[in-house]
């Protein structure tokens, strides 16, 4: 056009600008903008306001805003364009800022398009004031009529969590249109008000108003808050009956069913969507993961890059702790360096998770590489804290937690649980009690872990009398509560104080576990209680308690303990399940009591097999052929283990000097001590 000599006129410039703001063309757009001076077409208000259109689409506000200002004259299409361009590039303040001086120096009043565009500034920035103040502004107007814009004061107040005002202004609008059901919905929802937000679902349905993909996908999260999930179950066949078929509804209905612990519904969704997304992949493999379905989890994360979808850092959150369950350390590992690749190792959720599958697999120096090079949060140290108490490293477990108390990091119950675990087995009673001190002083020690943690502490350091204090104040004890008194007076010898607290457990409300059971059969071993222990044996068949290795093994304990070892013999042929080493051990155990070569012969025979490098029993089963006068038997035992390369590991004590706990092995010298082992003051 140019070219041939036809001059523009103030129509050509808006239709090519529009043009180059709808294909991103900035190199373009500038060019035509030098062709508006050079043909003076910059005073037109028309022509300007496409230019304000054009560099806001652009994404060039700094453009915009010289056009703007140096605009000679402006009309209520030119401020209702600039605040757009504002807006919708994330310039929030500067936005509401000049919808402001459009209102107080311009000239011009706010028409229904400025108002709608400066509410959801308002709902961004959770400005409760100043979206106070538009509605009296619109009020005032007489624009409170208006669908669009009681719409838009309904989800300005509540993003600002003014219920209130939000459900007021719903009461009040003379017409309402679908968006205006969502926006109380949505609003409701956003605020926790979930109650509210059902009921106002069911009066959408009493006015016979039907809901929409966006009130449905709004509302299955809030069910799933709530638990009700059969009312979930019933928006799906709503769905299905009015065939709505929606990416974020399928979504949604994913987690639902994951989360009502309904994995193949979840399943039977996420098969017959027609499109997913990266929300759909991290919500299935979240409900494999949530159900115990690990390996399906680490297989949908395969299956989910062979369709073309990148994992994001929710993907690696929710596929690591399956990896953790199921101690899958090469799979973990993958995934690991999968996150470095993609740039997610560095976010905090995705370190954690990675330090946490690394500790729950053993292996915690590379939990402890994670954690150096990473963010760090509470949970972080936590991780590292119960990772490290439950090794033969407690005291790098104890100086993590002093750490995040000289750094001023809020230590929560997890934390204290850890650092009293770690107390308990690296038999350190002055720090424990220090920690015990400190929970006083954070009135965290009357939480029920961290009363339950205290409990194990003083009962394992033998002051069973602490314990026992602390027990009796505990208001609703369950049922660790009990079963770690129940162990700990069966540890002390005290069997019948032992098994009348297992008895008065059900006169507290509180239902056996097998971890009770356990402890029960363990004092009435010790004390010799061989017909109780056989009731309470029974007693677990009546309550359908699910037997473990450790229950057998504690009554193969019984048994061997009272002399009873052909009854022994017998309950182990007649087993279930093939007997584990506790079983086997139990039964060693109680032949080596009774000098019963034949029975810890047979014992013996299953647990070279089972544990070939574990020294102990080589060596137990070696003493009783020596005692037995049968030197030649023993020899072969012992030739028997150093063939298998079985050594024993020299033994190791902990001492306790003031504020030190000290670890060592036989012919270790003092000035051999570390250093970083001090706890310091917690």
């Amino acid at each position: 056009m140019v070219r041939i000599g036809i001059r523009p006129d103030d129509h050509t410039f808006p239709f090519v600008l529009k043009a180059c703001a709808d294909k991103c063309e900035f190199r373009k757009g500038m060019e035509i903008h030098g062709c508006v001076f050079k043909h003076g077409f910059d005073s037109d208000v028309y022509v300007n306001n496409t230019l304000l259109l054009f560099y806001g689409n652009v994404k060039e506000t700094r453009y915009a805003r010289i056009v703007f200002d140096e605009m000679h004259e402006r009309d209520i299409v030119s401020w209702n364009t600039i605040i757009g361009a504002f807006s919708v590039n994330g310039f929030h303040g500067e936005a509401l800022d000049l919808f402001k001086d459009m209102n107080l120096m311009s000239g011009f009043k706010p028409n229904v398009v400025s108002v709608v565009s400066a509410l959801p500034l308002c709902a961004g920035l959770e400005d409760f004031e100043m979206t106070e103040w538009i509605h009296c502004y619109v009020v005032k107007a007489g624009l409170d009529s208006q669908v669009t814009i009681g719409n838009a004061l309904i989800d300005a107040y509540g993003k600002c969590r003014n219920v209130k005002a939000s459900k007021q202004v719903f009461r009040e609008m003379v017409d309402r249109n679908e968006v205006s059901w969502n926006a109380v919905i949505t609003s409701l929802a956003y605020t926790k008000h979930y109650m509210d937000a059902l009921d106002v679902l069911k009066l959408m349905i009493d006015v016979r108003e039907m809901p929409n993909s966006v009130a449905i996908s709004s509302m299955l999260p809030v069910l799933v808050e709530l638990e009700l999930f059969r009312l979930g179950k019933e928006l799906h066949g709503f769905c299905l009956r009015m065939v709505i078929n929606d990416l974020f509804i399928a979504n949604s209905l994913i987690d639902l069913y994951s989360k009502s612990g309904n994995s193949t519904s979840a399943t039977n969704v996420f098969r017959t969507m027609n499109t997913r997304n990266v929300v759909s992949w991290n919500a299935m493999i979240a409900n494999c993961a949530q159900n115990k379905v690990e390996l399906e989890a680490v297989e949908l994360l395969r299956q989910m890059q062979a369709h073309g979808e990148i994992p994001n850092f929710i993907t690696f959150t929710n596929v690591l702790p399956a990896c953790s369950r199921l101690r899958l350390i090469s799979t973990g590992k993958e995934i690991h360096a999968r996150t470095i690749r993609s740039g997610s190792a560095s976010d905090l959720f995705v370190s954690n998770a990675l330090s946490d599958m690394y500790a729950k697999c053993g292996c915690l120096t590379l939990a402890s590489n994670v954690f150096d090079i990473s963010l760090k949060d509470e949970v972080s140290y936590n991780i590292l804290i119960i990772g490290y108490s439950q090794s033969n490293e407690c005291l790098t477990s104890l100086k993590l937690f002093s750490d995040m108390g000289a750094i001023g990091m809020k230590r929560d119950v997890v934390s204290f649980m850890g650092a009293l675990s770690a107390c308990s087995n690296q038999s350190a009673t002055k720090q424990g009690r220090e920690i015990h001190g400190v929970a006083i002083r954070k009135h965290l020690n009357s939480h029920l872990f961290v009363s339950n943690s205290l409990l194990d502490f003083y009962t394992k350091s033998g002051r069973i009398d602490l314990a026992n204090k602390i027990f009796d104040r505990i208001p609703n004890k369950d049922v660790a509560s009990w079963n770690t008194m129940v162990l700990g007076y069966g540890m002390l010898g005290e069997f019948d104080t032992a098994i009348n607290l297992f008895e008065a457990m059900k006169e507290d409300g509180v239902e056996y576990d097998s971890v009770s059971y356990i402890a029960v059969l363990t004092a009435c071993s010790h004390g010799g209680q061989v017909e109780k222990g056989k009731k309470f044996f029974e007693d677990m068949k009546a309550r359908n308690i699910k037997f473990t290795e450790m229950h057998y093994a504690c009554m193969v304990d019984l048994l061997g303990r009272a002399g009873l070892m052909e009854e022994a013999a017998e309950l182990i042929k007649s087993l279930p399940i093939i007997p584990d080493t506790n079983i086997w051990g139990a039964l060693l155990g109680a032949s080596k009591i009774h000098g019963n070569i034949e029975y810890a012969t047979w014992a013996a025979e299953h647990l070279f097999e089972l544990k070939p490098q574990y020294p102990g029993y080589y060596l137990l089963l070696s003493n009783m052929y020596a005692e037995a006068g049968k030197y030649e038997d023993a020899n072969r035992i012992r030739e028997l283990m150093k063939s298998r390369g079985a050594r024993k590991n020299p033994g190791c004590s902990w001492v306790q000097v003031q504020d030190q706990v000290h670890a060592f092995v036989a012919g270790e010298k003092l000035d051999n001590f570390d250093p970083t082992l001090h706890f310091g003051s917690c």
